[in-house]
């Protein structure tokens, strides 16, 4: 999945280092990262030939192996004779570098938290980096801020030799999914998987059970996967919760299954374990 890019060692412990010249730099403007013609990430050298003041003011994110990711809140305005380009932020997951994708969207999601904590928000004034560890401080009333992550579930939902695959209601997207949703506050992870469920397709779940984990730092998350058995009767009923997010609820013979995304996500993995009779 994403996240896996061994023999390569994520390494995000705290660090007050400076950009060496192979460094990567990243650079965000809203939900766009700024990439190459070839989705290639710039390095603190390239910078250094076109805004050196990015790589001055940049700060250390963490490291892959020896190489280092660092943000910078520099502004910097695309211009035809340098070859890089603001682009959607969603591209990465296309790179041709499991590894290199993976570290540009971690980047992007501290970046993004960073760029959002730069007033405090029970005074408004503005935000200092802690010397000793990731968090914003506030100079005026001592708030600390610590980046943040949001819990998701995903849930891949059986009856017997059959899956269910949803289908968001979005222009032009076409892939398949399972039904997922933010955990809300108060519930326990079981609970959101019944109520997603519930609010999704109108079904009811028995025999809950763990299957894997995912960080997902598009919407800066934590997605844990859970299969569940359909009780009762497995009749769809969509968007009960009136929401109308998904256009599609099918279920699918395991037989009949194809993969339609590659091995990045969670999702298609927990898809693939049930065509493969891996289903813990």
């Amino acid at each position: 999945m994403f996240q896996d890019i061994a023999p390569h060692v994520f390494n995000n412990e705290y660090d007050r280092r400076r950009p060496a010249p192979s460094d990567y730099l990243v650079l965000l403007d809203g939900r766009k990262i700024l990439l190459s013609g070839d989705k290639k990430l710039p390095t603190a050298a390239d910078f250094e030939k076109f805004c050196p003041q990015a790589v001055s003011e940049a700060f250390y994110l963490f490291s892959i192996d020896e190489t280092g990711f660092f943000f910078t809140h520099t502004p910097f305005e695309e211009r035809e004779e340098i070859p890089f380009r603001y682009q959607n932020i969603m591209v990465l997951r296309d790179m041709e570098s499991d590894c290199l994708a993976f570290g540009a969207a971690v980047a992007a999601q501290l970046g993004e938290w960073y760029s959002l904590h730069r007033f405090c928000g029970c005074c408004a004034v503005p935000t200092v980096h802690s010397d000793e560890e990731r968090a914003i401080r506030c100079p005026s009333c001592g708030h600390l801020y610590y980046p943040r992550i949001s819990p998701v579930v995903i849930i891949a939902i059986v009856d017997g030799d059959k899956l269910l695959l949803t289908r968001y209601n979005r222009s032009g997207y076409r892939r398949h999914a399972l039904v997922a949703g933010f955990v809300e506050v108060g519930e326990t992870l079981e609970d959101a998987v019944r109520r997603e469920t519930m609010e999704e397709v109108g079904l009811k779940v028995k025999n809950i059970r763990y299957c894997e984990s995912q960080p997902w730092p598009f919407s800066s998350s934590l997605i844990a996967g859970f299969f569940a058995d359909v009780d009762g009767d497995p009749s769809v009923h969509l968007n009960t919760d009136g929401k109308e997010e998904l256009s599609e609820g099918i279920w699918v013979n395991r037989e009949d299954l194809v993969i339609e995304d590659n091995s990045v996500s969670l999702t298609w993995d927990m898809i693939r374990k049930f065509r493969d009779g891996l289903v813990p």
